[in-house]
């Protein structure tokens, strides 16, 4: 049974409650991704972080709890527009496609996915960016100083960087890695919304509803994440070097997301397009099970008054 008419406004606030309740969650997480990703051999083929844990371990030594923050405020300022235009594109984009008296095929549903993948980059493309260059400060200011010694990050603000980007390239500076964000947030959703919507649809019903009961939707947003993010990893690695702006002595930079690939493949092999794909995996899945839940359960419908 579809819903007869497309409701915006109670479905953009859930989108937005949702993104700030996954983020606020997982971003210590993400900001480990962003540096193992971003970290390249040094001169003698060193690395400054082994693994997942010992990242965790060295940035929460040197720059503290607040540290494992850093960059969360511009994700949640921007993450409410994103994750809203990501679900409720999904689900409008689905409204529109599903012929009366028919199952969604799957072809649609991955059209109305990427299409909403697609729609999201306007938002996702600068923030991201943002987002990136305060993550990764801690680790280029070590790669910089002694190793040894407890290097404290720049102090740098996400308004500081857009103003100039903004200032030596226009607005284009802030969506540098637009082409490479595009292409993992097409792929990522064109996987993942379809994937979720049948996962979904096999779990138990709510008394006297066709919708899932909130465990279901979190199961599936977790499974539908980790297949969706482990399958795009290699895009993310690309797009997260291209966005990073300040780099290392020994980190290369490179011209478009293409140029990033084939230099990658080349000197650090295949395996170098899964770095962080655990972290990623520890990022995507639980915040898409949380904002699934949370955009499910429907909060603002709740705040709004409106009947589900």
């Amino acid at each position: 049974m579809a819903d007869t008419q497309f409701s915006l406004v109670p479905k953009v606030i859930n989108g937005g409650i949702a993104g700030i309740v996954g983020v606020t969650c997982v971003f210590p997480i993400d900001l480990v991704k962003t540096r193992l990703q971003n970290q390249q051999p040094g001169p003698n083929g060193q690395l400054m972080y082994k693994n997942f844990r010992d990242c965790l371990v060295q940035t929460f030594k040197k720059e503290k709890f607040f540290g494992m923050y850093r960059g969360s405020g511009v994700n949640l300022l921007l993450i409410t527009p994103e994750k809203a235009i990501k679900l409720v594109g999904n689900d409008f984009f689905r409204y529109h496609l599903k012929q009366e008296g028919k199952k969604l095929s799957l072809t649609r549903e991955m059209i109305a996915g990427s299409s909403a993948g697609a729609c999201q980059i306007i938002v996702t493309t600068p923030m991201e960016l943002l987002k990136i260059q305060l993550q990764d400060a801690g680790r280029t200011a070590t790669v910089e100083g002694s190793k040894a010694a407890a290097v404290k990050p720049p102090k740098i603000s996400a308004t500081s960087i857009a103003m100039q980007l903004i200032k030596e390239k226009g607005i284009t500076g802030i969506y540098k890695g637009c082409a490479a964000t595009a292409l993992r947030d097409i792929t990522f959703s064109a996987i993942y919304f379809p994937l979720f919507a049948h996962l979904n649809s096999l779990g138990k019903r709510k008394e006297g509803s066709h919708e899932a009961v909130f465990y279901v939707s979190f199961i599936s947003g977790l499974a539908a994440g980790c297949v969706a993010s482990f399958s795009v990893n290699p895009l993310d690695v690309v797009k997260t070097r291209l966005q990073t702006l300040t780099k290392g002595s020994s980190d290369k930079t490179y011209t478009s997301w293409m140029h990033c690939f084939r230099s990658t493949l080349k000197h650090e092999g295949v395996l170098a397009f899964f770095k962080g794909a655990g972290c990623r995996i520890m990022v995507i899945a639980p915040l898409f099970g949380i904002a699934q839940t949370v955009y499910y359960v429907g909060i603002a419908e709740y705040i709004l008054g409106i009947k589900k």
